[in-house]
């Protein structure tokens, strides 16, 4: 049976400063396979204290996500510091046993204003990864100037082996959830390694309603999305990824646990 993993950003945010030392205790209360580790860029100058502390907890991280600045830097042509960042990055989730990244290879305001200058980086983050032994996976990240769908297309047609996490809210939020069935894009899923399940309650590119959502909280019809990852035969793991604090960092287990629950009950109602 697939992986169904909850990702830390679901639990450790700012109303609690990001404290990582929490998530010993908070996962006791969580039904998942494991955790995508959401890396912040707090933690880049306490890495070791950060991985030490997450390796003497009897948890398992398949995936880390990787601190969403990277892509924002090379944007902005700080490419040497968008390097040195991911490197940390990287050098976590090798010790904390993780096999798989997923990169915000654009991100923000700056979007993919300047997606070349983004692709063109690609190549190096991906050796860098491949050094650590880790799966370098993009992700179809909601963008200002174009769509995702598209720069998917253009990262594929330069790099054929790309590996890429596709994110439910993101392709919704570009009416494009389903685009990635259509036969002439069914190849893509050759790439795509990882899912990212989040609901979305907006209308096409509706940013005040971006937020990322519990399954059921929004408008996609999930059942008819598993349907199809059966008839596709996907073969990968999922990440809840719904913010379940409020602004006192209070966690709603019982939502948390749905949600990952819900996405069990459609892997075994699919076979997938």
């Amino acid at each position: 049976m697939k992986k169904v993993l909850c990702s830390t950003g679901c639990i450790i945010g700012r109303p609690v400063n990001r404290n990582f030392y929490l998530l010993g205790e908070f996962s006791q209360k969580i039904n998942c396979d494991g955790y995508e580790l959401m890396f912040y860029s707090d933690w880049l100058e306490r890495c070791d204290e950060l991985t030490k502390y997450l390796c003497s907890l009897d948890l398992v991280f398949p995936t880390l996500h990787c601190e969403k600045s990277i892509g924002e830097l090379i944007s902005a042509g700080e490419t040497a510091k968008a390097l040195e960042n991911f490197k940390i990055n990287c050098e976590c989730a090798s010790n904390i046993g993780s096999k798989a990244l997923v990169l915000h290879l654009w991100n923000g305001m700056v979007s993919d204003s300047v997606i070349e200058r983004n692709i063109l980086a690609y190549p190096t983050l991906n050796k860098i990864a491949n050094d650590f032994g880790l799966k370098l996976t993009c992700e179809n990240v909601v963008c200002n100037r174009r769509d995702p769908m598209t720069h998917l297309k253009e990262l594929k047609q330069e790099y054929d082996d790309i590996g890429f996490t596709f994110d439910t809210k993101m392709a919704a939020f570009h009416s494009q959830l389903y685009d990635i069935f259509f036969e002439e894009n069914r190849h893509f899923w050759q790439n795509i390694c990882h899912i990212h399940v989040n609901d979305y309650r907006g209308g096409h590119m509706d940013w005040a309603n971006l937020k990322t959502l519990h399954i059921g909280k929004g408008n996609i019809d999930f059942d008819g999305f598993f349907s199809q990852l059966s008839s596709i035969g996907y073969n990968g793991d999922f990440t809840v990824e719904a913010t379940s604090f409020n602004q006192s960092g209070e966690v709603d287990f019982v939502q948390l646990n749905q949600s990952i629950n819900t996405v069990k009950e459609y892997i075994n109602k699919y076979n997938i």
